[in-house]
């Protein structure tokens, strides 16, 4: 450690950290705008030019070293006089249209130039004006705006893995832009609208809708992928206008993926379902809130006392006390066909114990990861986050290597023995492989042979003192995805890896955490086969892994019950009742992300229309049942009732599942992530970027 005095306190911090550093960590103010705690060092902006005792001129604090005994003053004289000039420079081709700007009220160059800049200018020349360049649907630009900071290049570079800004020319001719007129189509695109100083880059989505200091904040859980990114939900007038991260160093850092990030449109599109309908003889019609609900329980009862076939499914991004309440209305009603894993197609293994899908480390902790296995999973696009802190542990050295069924392109080097074999063939190897180097002998690898490649990727795991296994969205919706967890857990066994089933939903883990599974009861699979009756909360046939056999399931049913959050043709079609419910930002409730970590968060926005909370509507009609345990008051309540409750695990090396030698990757449907649930693909910005689109986005 050593002493450092920074306008006159003198401050202990460790030798070579950076002199804004030890600044921030004192609360000491110093003006900048290249620099970035998560990027690398420009120092291109000089903004932070202070004054050192002993240096002949002003240093930068973001690229100076402090020293023992060093003497810095941050408001001398000479270092205002500095960061004076440097605002001055900066403002000579600022085009200050500060009243149309959309980063008005929460431009960093405004508010320095509060303190630095002059109320007049003596620059009298013409202005550079820089044309703007088209970056896609999801940024806009204005990069006459430009202050050269080039913290967009970087976070491109250093974080998202993609270079897809840079810098041309030099000098006042200096110009920042994609390469040969390209969209930036990174999943984390959005965190450069953040890190802009200015307002060159802005969401296009929110583009003029409203002035920041109008907005209400409100903290919130992304509810998109198990990540559990904290956000800032903000309103105006109760209504959702954007939605922007909030920092958790244990989650999310600073970052959030586009996905959580522009979503939010789709709570504001014109399908919103804004009051209760019913249909009576073929027509719909708009009804009360009690109409309906009467309407719907009788027909859910007259079905639920004939056969027990209702069918009971909901999404996973919906809150924990949602999916207790509804399983604890089924179950009341005598109904056991609860399910959520709508795409899933194998389910041999739920003849044993349950294993809940978690990431068996905490967040931070997988970037000091040696070694890493990702099986069937396009991680980058399934859970971007995550994906980051794998890129960060491929940074530090750490070997992946990649198994599925086709090459995807990864946004880091990778180990990738992707194949005509075929996924499963190639992690058998790799299992049979470990097994071999360990001395092990798993029955059911008896007739597995490892080829060189194989052999080299399972020792790559072995060699890393920290290694994981994780299994990801490709996997679980394959036809052999009880022998793939099989085949994962021998490996990652012998080789002292961790087994980590990923979770994609934003409250997978808390599903399974209240028993929302069929038990004894038919699966999502058999129910899309057919059942009397359903009662559905935030499903709609796209979130099956065979939409059509599901929509005609449904128009066959005698009657269905859709909650819902969009009024559809689809759901006309099959529909008797249609609930409107709130959204994640329009109700309280809990998310449980794949570390198992409870997230609970409030009411954000005013649900739409005469839409309520789904755990309100679960409650009466738990009510109107008969059923006991339904007088809440508030969803605190109900969180309590389920807070003993905990997952069970298993052993995946004891699952039932023969070795088999057929491919079946070519039966594996790849699922956008913008296609994943209601909301997204009600986003029509998202909508319009690649990823929306299967072929574009593993092309990449």
């Amino acid at each position: 450690m050593v002493k450092v005095e920074i306008n006159g306190q003198v401050i202990e911090a460790r030798e070579g950290d950076m002199l804004i550093d030890v600044a921030d960590n004192a609360e000491i103010p110093i003006p900048r705008f290249c620099y970035h705690k998560k990027l690398s060092i420009a120092a291109n902006c000089r903004m932070c030019l202070v004054d050192v005792e002993g240096a002949w001129k002003p240093l930068p604090a973001c690229a100076t070293p402090v020293t023992d005994g060093m003497v810095v003053r941050t408001n001398s004289p000479k270092a205002i006089a500095a960061q004076k000039s440097v605002m001055e420079f900066l403002l000579i081709n600022h085009p200050l249209d500060c009243p149309i700007c959309d980063q008005g009220g929460e431009c960093e160059l405004q508010d320095v130039a509060m303190d630095y800049g002059e109320d007049v200018s003596r620059y009298a020349e013409a202005k550079r004006v820089v044309g703007d360049k088209n970056a896609g649907p999801l940024i806009s630009t204005d990069m006459t705006r430009c202050i050269h900071c080039t913290r967009c290049v970087r976070f491109g570079q250093e974080v998202a893995g993609m270079m897809e800004l840079g810098a041309t020319g030099r000098s006042e001719w200096m110009e920042i832009g994609t390469y040969v007129e390209k969209s930036i189509d990174s999943e984390m695109s959005g965190n450069m609208i953040d890190l802009c100083p200015v307002g060159a880059l802005t969401s296009k989505p929110f583009r003029y809708k409203t002035r920041t200091w109008e907005l209400k904040a409100h903290k919130a859980v992304a509810g998109h992928d198990s990540i559990g990114s904290n956000i800032q939900v903000h309103t105006k007038d109760s209504k959702v206008m954007r939605v922007v991260p909030s920092e958790n160093e244990a989650i999310n850092e600073v970052w959030l993926s586009d996905r959580d990030r522009f979503a939010y449109e789709g709570m504001i599109s014109d399908e919103r379902l804004t009051q209760p309908m019913i249909k009576v003889n073929g027509k719909w019609q708009a009804t009360d809130w009690e109409s309906a609900l009467e309407f719907a329980v009788e027909g859910l009862k007259n079905v639920a006392d004939a056969s027990q076939e209702v069918g009971v499914l909901a999404s996973a991004n919906s809150t924990l006390e949602e999916l207790h309440l509804l399983q604890k209305l089924a179950r009341g009603m005598g109904v056991e066909n609860i399910d959520f894993r709508t795409r899933q197609v194998d389910f041999s293994a739920d003849a044993h114990d349950f294993h809940t899908p978690s990431l068996e480390m905490p967040i931070a902790e997988v970037e000091q990861l040696n070694a890493v296995a990702v099986v069937g999973s396009y991680l980058r696009k399934e859970l971007p986050l995550l994906n980051l802190r794998v890129r960060k542990a491929t940074l530090n050295g750490a070997n992946v290597i990649a198994v599925n069924p086709q090459a995807y392109k990864f946004n880091y080097d990778l180990n990738d023995i992707s194949d005509d074999a075929g996924m499963v063939a190639n992690l058998a190897g790799m299992a049979k492989a470990a097994a071999e180097i360990k001395g092990d002998s798993d029955a059911f690898l008896a007739d597995v042979t490892a080829s060189d490649v194989q052999k080299a990727a399972a020792q790559s795991l072995i060699d890393g003192n920290k290694s994981a296994v994780m299994v990801g969205q490709i996997a679980q919706n394959h036809p052999d995805y009880a022998l793939i967890c099989k085949l994962a857990a021998s490996l990652a066994k012998n080789t002292d890896s961790s087994l980590n089933i990923l979770p994609m939903q934003a409250n997978e883990v808390g599903a399974y955490l209240v028993n929302f599974l069929p038990m004894k009861g038919k699966n999502a699979a058999q129910m899309a086969q057919g059942m009397d009756a359903f009662l559905t909360l935030n499903v709609e046939p796209e979130d099956f892994s065979d939409s059509t056999q599901a929509s005609q399931a449904m128009a066959k049913a005698k009657f269905v019950v859709s909650m819902s959050l969009f009024d559809s043709e689809a759901q006309r079609d099959y529909a008797d009742v249609l609930l409107p419910i709130a959204s994640y930002a329009e109700t309280a409730g809990t998310f449980v992300n794949l570390n198992g970590l409870k997230q609970s968060f409030k009411m954000a926005a005013e649900p739409v229309g005469d839409a309520k909370a789904a755990w309100k509507v679960l409650r009466v009609m738990g009510n109107m049942l008969n059923l006991s345990g339904f007088d809440y008051t508030h969803s605190n309540e109900v969180l309590r009732e389920v807070l003993d409750n905990s997952g069970s695990s298993v052993a995946f090396s004891k699952l039932d599942a023969s070795m088999t030698t057929v491919n079946n990757d070519g039966k594996v449907k790849l699922v956008s992530p913008y296609q994943m649930d209601a909301l997204v693909r009600r986003a029509p910005s998202l909508q319009k970027t690649p990823d929306a689109n299967v072929e574009t986005m593993v092309r990449g």
